[in-house]
């Protein structure tokens, strides 16, 4: 009776793990070719765009580029002289310095001429306390910029003080260390602009790891491949996830996550559903989650754009103990705002985001690492028990590891056909090359954060950021 109990789970079990698999390997491979269309009917459609036209016209809509920063004085005037160098008219600058304990303050005071005003704040958000003031720039070249030094509260509390503080329509909220190109304004701008019976309430952009590349007086001059393999496998992470991913999300309305270093929104409805949660380590996709939520109450028509142009260049973790620590948050970030907004989850009335996107973010990003940690304890007991097919499971694991590097190189040459980046000689086959070795020597190590990110929010052990190790830029 035990031995058949035991062949029946044993059945059941492997059943599971089959099904899990083929969903999927099925729903990345449906998604690539989604952002596939969705890539060649964007560059088609954009090839016709005049964006000098957004930039010189004088109905283009006021922008303002909020940055929180926190102890980065390594790079912050180079961050900033980067996000006073765009093409667009309409627009200024939010440098919102949170309780930094360098010297951050200091450094923008010198190079950029700032003095404190005067400067009546809009409370329509709680923040944390102003600390020193509110700082402008006696330089006319400055005259965009806006420096607010305030209480440390965290990310999060940083950009709704930005929110208070800005007073134009639209906002795009940035990590301080990263790179802004030129463009970047008038294309992120363009899906607010475009005609529709749909109203766009927030719009996402590529990011691309600047690690190795050549930056000098905020403008990126040369695109290098990073000589570490875990900065090439990001590099590899981030193709899949903007080009081979999100992509396809756009397309089909989906988008549950704007990358929290670079996305746009309108500011009235980020005000009406109230700002940036300061509670949760993940408040980029919890606002978006909270956007489509009040949208979808309010029964009105709306889209999350996407931007696939690379206009936005960040600094990744360049050692394992940093990208550790970077993901165990992502991971904590994901289950706050899965668990907050479950009322979302598998409902109809919240059509694509409670049918579609929840489901999806919730098995194959939500349950996928602990999914497969638990497959490889249950191959460990199966081993003890000398119950292991092993031409079935060599298949099994070669499949899955062919998959995931065609996957790959599927992105390389979305890339390379598309954007095309990387330029030089033997960038491509060093891409290649990364492709086969990052199952062995990058995922681990993402699994291991995922694993502990679970563990860390369950047991409360963790509730902060981590600490995000800075370089600087070349």
């Amino acid at each position: 009776m035990n031995a058949s109990i035991l062949e029946i789970t044993v059945i059941i079990f492997n059943s599971l793990f089959f099904i899990f698999t083929i969903f999927a390997i099925a729903s990345y491979t449906i998604l690539a070719i989604i952002s596939a269309f969705e890539t060649v009917e964007y560059m088609k459609k954009n090839s016709f765009v005049n964006y000098n036209e957004i930039l010189s016209s004088i109905i283009s809509p006021s922008i303002s580029i909020i940055a929180p920063a926190f102890n980065e004085s390594l790079s912050i005037i180079e961050n900033v002289r980067s996000l006073l160098s765009s093409h667009y008219a309409n627009y200024d600058v939010i440098i919102v310095n949170d309780g930094s304990t360098d010297d951050s303050l200091e450094k923008l005071i010198n190079a950029y001429n700032l003095v404190k005003i005067d400067f009546l704040i809009n409370e329509k958000l709680p923040t944390k306390p102003i600390r020193n003031g509110v700082y402008k720039s006696i330089n006319p070249a400055f005259e965009k910029l806006t420096v607010v030094d305030k209480e440390n509260g965290g990310k999060a509390d940083a950009l709704n003080m930005g929110l208070n503080i800005s007073k134009n329509s639209y906002v795009l909220c940035i990590d301080v260390d990263c790179l802004l190109l030129e463009d970047a304004l008038q294309k992120m701008i363009k899906p607010f602009l475009e005609v529709s019976d749909e109203k766009i309430i927030a719009t996402g952009g590529v990011l691309r790891v600047a690690n190795s590349c050549s930056i000098k007086d905020g403008k990126l001059l040369d695109i290098n491949l990073p000589k570490k393999m875990i900065e090439r496998a990001q590099i590899l992470e981030y193709l899949r996830a903007f080009l081979l991913g999100r992509m396809a999300w756009s397309r089909l309305n989906g988008l549950l996550v704007i990358s929290g270093a670079f996305g746009m929104f309108d500011k009235k409805i980020v005000i009406e559903v109230g700002g940036y949660d300061t509670n949760t380590v993940g408040e980029d996709m919890e606002l978006i989650v909270r956007m489509r939520k009040y949208m979808e109450e309010k029964k009105e028509k709306y889209r999350v754009g996407y931007i696939p142009d690379p206009l936005c260049w960040t600094e990744a973790p360049d050692t394992y103990k940093t990208l550790i620590s970077q993901r165990n948050r992502w991971t904590r970030g994901t289950i706050e705002t899965l668990r907050k907004h479950r009322k979302v989850g598998f409902n109809p009335k919240y059509g694509a985001l409670g049918l579609l996107s929840y489901p999806y973010w919730f098995f194959f990003e939500r349950l996928a690492p602990v999914i497969e940690v638990f497959g490889i304890l249950y191959f460990i007991f199966l081993i003890v028990l000398d119950d292991v097919r092993w031409d079935y499971t060599f298949a099994f694991i070669s499949a899955a590891y062919l998959f995931t590097v065609l996957f790959t190189i599927l992105a390389i040459f979305s890339e390379e056909l598309t954007y095309h980046q990387y330029k030089k000689k033997g960038t491509g086959i060093k891409l290649l090359i990364t492709s086969f070795l990052e199952p062995f020597i990058s995922h681990p190590f993402i699994l291991y954060a995922a694993i502990t990110g679970n563990v860390d929010y369950y047991l409360k052990k963790e509730k902060g950021w981590g600490k995000m190790i800075r370089r600087g830029f070349l």
